[in-house]
């Protein structure tokens, strides 16, 4: 009964109940695009009686996906209530208890891990012991806080079926990318060695380097620009592809640069945009869905469209966005490949520039793992792809580029001379990262390495004989960041001593000089991102940890604030909170609010919002746009209403609406702004906005021509006042103009007899 899953999802299916039945919770981690969701609902359809919640991050995705199910051939699910994990955060323990469903699916459930929204889900799951629990999502790892495994925190490690990206692909469930890489700035990149080469003090250096520069500059004048890239391997010329982009900023640029760059592909193709605080975002979403044209279609994208949202017959990706997120780059690519769609989909990597060439291995080795898992154990049938295509239209160029680099690395003997030379002088060894010798040797870089390829961390040449001759001028193996923890911890210990806590503001500086706020700061940013675990180990947690370090001190005061946000919410049913208020409890909420906008819009400085925090500002009326945006849109709103109703906007200067918003003088605004930002010029022009001054003369005779149409003659009552002019007054002061009683007015013979032919008795 019902629709009939793919094969592996039938498999996992299965395999999910039989772990719900008897543990009462099951995980499935399978990669996007293989149509796990699909599970879920296969799970809600042969329990139409039971009444499931489901969970997740967006309605947008949810609504997208149960469109994608019934469009399968689904039934209609009657039996769901779904709510997202920030409405779910805002839920009373009544109205918890209330949703008493039989099975809980939390769909991306490693988005669960975030403080507050896994705070809510916890509260749902306390008060439904015996509701089933199933977990969907492409990874079980919070890449990004400390590698945490929510399938292990969530469901005691219950995986009912788990599969990687490079094994969907090996399998044949999703079919192979064409994967191009390219590039599209290298000019700063020239510019800097150039620079770099001008400053070598050897000669021999200087020939070398000087050598490959010029080979590399003209490879790189030669080969193919983006339009040839897309044009060579965009073999669907009229197909679909979602392009990604970092910021609102970032996205504009891509889309200005698109005609020269898709213009071989069709000079006229069809661009749209999709972002989270955009109101023309669901127009423009479905208006590519349903575009059936004949023409290249173009979606750019920001953020939404990561995760949960698939597009029927999406051609190819385009990753213009750099990411460090293992989550987000595998959400992406995965917005091209289906278990359903049967061609080859092309992925374009498109980076910024040619340092930061980025590497496909990831995947690589995911495919290469499955291939020799399946071998190993004689699955060789379960082969169906032992590899994609990949495209490296800059291979020759990279390869120049790292003969450049490694030509401009002066030779261990002659870094030797400069660190001996250092010794006699200083005594030491101790010089930073970042050191260079007035001869501008980079000898700080060089004796970092030096420690780095004797820990084994890199790789490199270091044999006895050099560490003894680095060992006779003082070397200590020990990174100066090493010896600089023992006195950052020292004075943090004497805060501690002191203040009894480790709530240190972010720009205190000890009475000896050390920076120590900044440096708290920055090692809750290792801890959050998982980097830097050479320097910040669990050893040395624990000794932070005994000294009262505080890990969350950032997430808490955001938290503090929104808790003052959602009182405002509850007690006003907005949050339109004016600049200068300031909660009972001391919150300068106003500030607070107009921070966030610029933080969203990238103008102002801070750590970036993510997006479950977007989500949670969202759910309780966040209004994104400032009070001068709001009033132009206030603005806009209403000269749309008039266009409606008159067919134009040819508004007269006095006109003020029937809500009483004046929108001749508005209208008078956007003709006298020239720096009004072009789309708003251009959604003025799409209800019919009149850019030069029209003629005031003309428009009040029109009202009076149309005033005589209607009554057959000119005698206006005295008050009568029409689209925001006084038509009585204006028809009075024409025949004082005609008498000559006011100096320097007349009126032409052709404006005479216009108004003769409208009855006027002068």
């Amino acid at each position: 009964m019902g629709i009939q899953l793919f094969s592996h999802n039938q498999i996992a299916y299965r395999s999910a109940l039989e772990m719900l039945s008897s543990c009462g919770k099951a995980a499935v981690v399978h990669p996007t695009g293989t149509g796990k969701s699909f599970i879920g609902f296969k799970l809600c359809e042969d329990h139409p009686n039971a009444v499931v919640c489901w969970l997740a991050p967006s309605e947008y995705i949810f609504k997208t996906q149960t469109e994608n199910w019934e469009k399968a051939g689904g039934s209609k699910l009657e039996n769901i209530r779904f709510y997202t994990y920030a409405k779910l955060m805002l839920l009373s323990r009544e109205e918890l208890k209330e949703i008493n469903s039989a099975y809980i699916v939390l769909d991306e459930f490693h988005r669960c891990g975030a403080e507050m929204w896994g705070a809510g889900v916890q509260r749902l799951l306390d008060l439904s012991p015996t509701a089933k629990i199933l977990g969907l999502s492409a990874t079980a790892i919070r890449y990004l806080d400390n590698q945490r495994n929510m399938a292990d925190e969530l469901f005691d490690n219950n995986v009912a079926s788990e599969m990687t990206l490079g094994e969907a692909i090996v399998r044949g469930i999703l079919n192979p990318p064409k994967y191009v890489l390219s590039v599209y700035s290298f000019q700063k990149d020239l510019e800097k060695y150039k620079t770099r080469i001008k400053k070598s003090k050897s000669k021999a250096v200087f020939d070398e380097s000087e050598k490959y520069y010029e080979l590399l500059r003209r490879a790189l004048q030669q080969a193919d620009g983006l339009d040839v890239v897309f044009d060579k391997h965009m073999q669907d010329r009229r197909g679909k592809y979602i392009a990604f982009c970092a910021n609102v900023e970032h996205m504009r640029e891509m889309i200005e640069k698109s005609s020269e760059w898709f213009a071989l592909v069709d000079k006229n193709a069809h661009i749209y945009c999709a972002y989270s605080d955009n109101p023309e975002t669901s127009k423009e979403f479905d208006s590519f869905k349903k575009d059936e044209s004949e023409h290249l279609k173009l979606l750019f994208c920001i953020d939404m469209l990561n995760e949960g949202v698939h597009v029927d017959d999406v051609s190819g990706v385009i990753l213009f966005r750099p990411t460090v997120s293992p989550i987000i780059y595998k959400q992406q690519i995965g917005r091209a490949l289906s278990a359903s769609k049967s061609k080859m989909p092309v992925i374009f990597d498109i980076v910024n520039n040619i340092e930061n060439l980025y590497s496909i291995g990831t995947i690589e080795e995911e495919v290469a793992l499955a291939v020799s898992y399946y071998r190993e154990r004689g699955l060789e049938k379960q082969i169906v792809n032992e590899k994609f295509e990949i495209k490296d239209e800059l291979r020759d160029c990279r390869a120049l580029f790292e003969r450049l680099n490694e030509s401009l690395t002066a030779s261990w003997e002659l870094m030797y001379l400069q660190a001996k030379k250092y010794y006699q002088q200083n005594g030491n060894l101790e010089v930073s990262k970042r050191y260079k010798t007035p001869d501008g040797y980079s000898l700080g870089g060089w004796i970092f390495t030096q420690r780095k390829v004797r820990s084994g961390e890199q790789y490199g040449n270091l044999d006895e004989v050099r560490i003894r001759k680095l060992d006779e001028i003082g070397m200590i193996w020990d990174s100066v960041r090493d010896l600089a923890w023992e006195k950052y911890f020292f004075e943090a210990k004497s805060y501690y001593e002191k203040y009894g806590d480790l709530k240190v503001p972010a720009r205190y500086t000890t009475p000896t000089g050390v920076k120590l706020g900044a440096w708290i700061n920055n090692l809750r940013t290792y801890r959050k991102s998982g980097i830097q675990k050479n320097y910040l180990t669990q050893k040395r947690i624990e000794d932070l940890e005994q000294i009262g370090m505080l890990w969350t001190v950032p997430d808490y005061l955001w938290e503090k604030n929104y808790v003052a946000a959602l009182e405002f919410y509850r007690e006003h049913g907005h949050l339109d909170v004016p600049l200068g208020y300031v909660s009972a409890g001391g919150i300068k909420l106003g500030n607070w609010i107009r921070k966030l906008r610029g933080l969203r819009k990238g103008s102002a400085i801070g750590a970036e919002l993510t997006c479950s925090q977007i989500a949670r500002l969202d759910e309780i009326g966040m209004i994104w746009a400032n009070k001068f945006e709001r009033q132009w849109e206030t603005g806009f709103s209403e000269a749309k209403t008039y266009f409606e109703r008159y067919g134009d906007l040819n508004v007269p200067t006095g006109y003020i609406t029937d809500a009483g918003y004046k929108l001749g003088g508005w209208i008078v605004d956007q003709r006298a702004n020239k720096k009004l930002a072009p789309s708003r010029r251009k959604r003025l022009d799409e209800i019919g906005m009149i850019w030069g001054k029209p003629d005031s003369w003309e428009t009040r005779f029109d009202l009076a021509r149309e005033f005589y149409l209607s009554h057959g003659n000119l005698n206006v009552p005295t008050n009568y006042i029409v689209q925001g002019v006084w038509l009585n007054k204006w028809v009075n002061e024409q025949k004082q103009i005609y008498k000559g009683n006011r100096a320097g007015k007349y009126l032409t013979g052709e404006q005479i007899a216009k108004l003769e032919t409208v009855g006027m008795k002068w």
